[in-house]
């Protein structure tokens, strides 16, 4: 069903009935939990405290745009093309503007405490269309990548993190003896240190500003996204480069930034829809530039940036990454840390999350006469599409469809009928 042209420079019409919806699924509300539980496991204080707030607290201040008046956001906007980390004819082409894609819409606009449209639980996972996009999916996606994040750093320490009787790694074997520490902090029971906070906290704060962007319609639609972070063209320091990416990245990163939340930590997060390797450092350092401009802050003075010896902004060596001038020997290579490449394989279920929306889309319009909806009608999103997604999850359905056929399918859509609920 295409998107409505709307108004992009107000609140979303249908918020409130994406929170209604959202906050009466069991896997919802379990997701959202589980990501709290995980927030509460960060032992850093101050990125401890901040992310609580940012996600379990529903009068959350936006602090990037705290006192953001009209005249700061031109500013801001005049700034970001200055640094060619916007495309300018999306000025034109994008609904409100750069304005609107920049800085959505929030409640209390230009005050001390700007909110939230939607509440964190009833925001998408991405696009109308795309992977979780449905009310409720955003919490669906970071519980899953929290998981795979802890996964892979637990995989990592598995496998180059432990020491033999002879004091040389060796895999430890998942069927030993785990007379090791008991905690949540994995990090404490090998020979190498990554960051559990870090760990934790990248993969919930990477999306967060999704509540932000992708506010909901009163078709149960959603807002357009602006892609930017730069100008899709000469983003590699001057040559041929595209580091275009999604606005909640950057919004979410800006948010990060005002909050004074630590260099590994915003690296890391910046991280997630590249890894600053092979190549990409360009990427990163210029979403993390973008999202300084936006948060009114100096990068490199705030540590998530330095300046090389060729004069280039690049990733710092942070921990003791400094001890060899790695950049200097070798100018290809970047500062690197394994948590940002954790992060950014812990951000891939999409692979599976896209395909699995788009095809559910197909069978649902397909039963739906059966449940006595109609998908070419006005409320087909909301009365039907919507909750079927938001109770049941298109990945669910799509991994019952192909071990069970459409019966499958139609027996789990039935749950919700039995209930009242569609």
């Amino acid at each position: 069903m295409p998107v409505l042209a709307v108004d992009q420079t107000v609140p979303g019409i249908g918020n409130k009935s994406a929170v209604d919806l959202s906050k009466k699924s069991p896997i919802i509300e379990s997701s959202r939990l589980f990501v709290i539980q995980q927030a509460r496991f960060i032992r850093q204080s101050s990125l401890k405290s901040a992310t609580l707030d940012a996600i379990a607290n529903p009068q959350t201040c936006i602090q990037h745009r705290a006192g953001v008046t009209e005249s700061v956001k031109a500013t801001i906007l005049q700034n970001l093309q200055t640094a060619g980390l916007v495309d300018t004819s999306d000025n034109t082409t994008f609904p409100g503007g750069l304005k609107a894609g920049v800085f959505p819409p929030v409640l209390y606009d230009g005050s001390s405490c700007p909110q939230l449209a939607q509440t964190f639980f009833s925001a998408p996972g991405s696009n109308f269309g795309g992977h979780h996009s449905y009310p409720g999916g955003l919490v669906v996606h970071e519980a899953f990548n929290t998981q795979n994040d802890l996964s892979l750093a637990k995989t990592y320490r598995q496998i180059y993190g432990y020491s033999g009787i002879n004091g040389l790694p060796r895999v430890r074997l998942t069927d030993e003896p785990d007379d090791e520490k008991k905690n949540e902090h994995d990090d404490e029971k090998s020979d190498i240190f990554i960051s559990q906070d870090v760990i934790i906290a990248a993969p919930i704060w990477h999306d967060w500003a999704k509540s932000i962007v992708f506010q909901w319609n009163s078709d149960g639609t959603e807002f357009i996204e602006l892609n930017f972070g730069g100008n899709g063209l000469t983003d590699n320091y001057g040559a041929p480069g595209n580091s275009k990416t999604g606005g909640h990245h950057i919004i979410g990163l800006a948010e990060s930034m005002k909050r004074g939340l630590p260099p590994d930590f915003v690296i890391t997060q910046a991280s997630a829809h590249s890894a600053p390797t092979l190549g990409n450092e360009y990427k990163v350092v210029n979403w993390i530039r973008a999202a300084a401009i936006m948060a009114q802050i100096d990068p490199v003075a705030a540590g998530y940036l330095f300046i090389d010896s060729t004069g280039n902004l690049r990733l710092p060596p942070l921990r003791q990454l400094g001890s060899i001038n790695l950049t200097e020997a070798s100018p290809s290579q970047t500062n690197l840390l394994v948590e940002y490449t954790t992060h950014n394989l812990s951000d891939a279920d999409f692979t599976f999350s896209i395909p699995a929306v788009t095809d559910v889309q197909i069978l649902l319009q397909t039963i739906a006469p059966l449940y006595g909806y109609n998908p070419s009608d006005v409320n087909y999103n909301n009365k039907f599409r919507n909750p079927v997604l938001t109770y049941l999850t298109a990945e669910r359905l799509l991994i019952i469809y192909g071990n069970s056929g459409i019966n499958g399918v139609t027996t789990e859509v039935n749950k919700l009928r039995t209930r009242g609920i569609i």
